[in-house]
């Protein structure tokens, strides 16, 4: 398998690796979610770094904007991130680079309560069950998201504004971390939420009356979601441990769409705490399958899309000119089968 997605003459590559760089763990920045997952099993499979590579220096962040400071102050070598936070972190002048996607089209919009009541299951029609909740409960739902400039809130208010073409007004968005949202809605202190897994299938689970209204290419067509960034004084000194990064990105990726049931301890143990049943972990797993998109040509002109939208919102105050600047095909390139 891993002379799959790596030439004869990177293998040598790897093996002088160990001695020119053995003595110095690598730092990795990572958020405890889905879209991360490629990091996770890698980490469970033991196949992430080659062998005489020390352990990683795991660092856990609970936010993009807390990762993307940082990138900027150049306290991380290898970032399992969103792209928002990605080009933040380039149009400072951080020395990253893209080197594999993770995952795209990555959010779901799940109603709940009496907006889900005013849903048919087969076809929502979102905007009429809002506009009949807000008649007949005399305020406005709330839909719950993450923070301003995060792709999962840039995905709601361009399938607000861009596919279902309403005024975003006429819901109420609150803006929350992964962990309150999930806890709005298990408390209804909300009627909606533009989430990630595996909070999809928790809530699908755990709420009967849960539906799901939109999600992926309906919300925003070839949304980028989180990507494989690298350092380039990294990728100067040891390409050839970025290329061994890339060819486990690319394993991990087909093992999430092929063999969910192997996976999924590797990603119960990071997403949520650790805390999630088995099937649950594996049912979200199974939903992304066609999402994990390891390929970073095929989300070069989204991220073009979404930082426009992004800067037409004023959710993103620092644009980057150049957005292929942030991408480094290469190692995806020679890696690919």
């Amino acid at each position: 398998m891993f002379s799959r997605y790596l030439a004869p003459s990177l293998l040598a590559l790897s093996v002088s690796f160990s001695a020119q760089a053995a003595e110095q763990a690598l730092e990795i920045g990572y958020l405890p979610i889905m879209p991360a997952a490629q990091l996770f099993v890698g980490l469970g499979s033991g196949d992430l770094l080659p062998q005489g590579q020390p352990e990683p220096k795991l660092v856990q962040f609970q936010s993009g904007p807390a990762l993307t400071q940082a990138l900027i102050a150049g306290q991380l070598d290898v970032a399992y991130v969103g792209i928002g936070p990605a080009l933040v972190a380039r149009a400072k002048e951080a020395d990253v680079k893209v080197v594999a996607s993770n995952i795209v089209e990555q959010v779901s919009v799940v109603a709940i309560g009496d907006l889900a009541a005013y849903l048919d299951a087969d076809k929502p029609d979102f905007a009429a069950a809002v506009a009949k909740f807000t008649q007949e409960k005399g305020h406005k739902p709330k839909v719950a998201s993450y923070p301003k400039g995060a792709v999962p809130e840039a995905a709601l208010q361009y399938w607000l504004r861009n596919m279902l073409k309403v005024d975003p007004d006429v819901v109420e968005v609150i803006y929350q971390g992964e962990a309150q949202i999930q806890q709005a809605l298990s408390n209804h202190a909300v009627d909606a939420a533009a989430i990630l897994e595996p909070t999809v299938s928790q809530i699908l689970q755990r709420q009967p009356d849960a539906k799901i209204v939109a999600h992926g290419s309906q919300l925003f067509p070839n949304e980028p979601g989180s990507v494989l960034l690298v350092r380039e004084g990294l990728i100067k000194s040891h390409p050839d441990l970025v290329q061994h990064l890339v060819n486990a990105h690319l394993r991990a990726t087909a093992m999430l769409r092929d063999e969910p049931a192997k996976a999924t301890p590797y990603v119960q143990k990071y997403v949520g705490g650790g805390r999630l049943p088995k099937d649950i972990v594996q049912a979200a797993i199974e939903r992304s399958r066609d999402q994990f998109q390891p390929d970073p040509h095929k989300i070069i002109d989204g991220t073009v899309q979404l930082q426009d939208f992004q800067v037409s919102l004023g959710t993103l105050a620092t644009k980057l000119d150049d957005v292929q600047s942030l991408f480094d095909v290469r190692f995806y390139e020679k890696a690919a089968p």
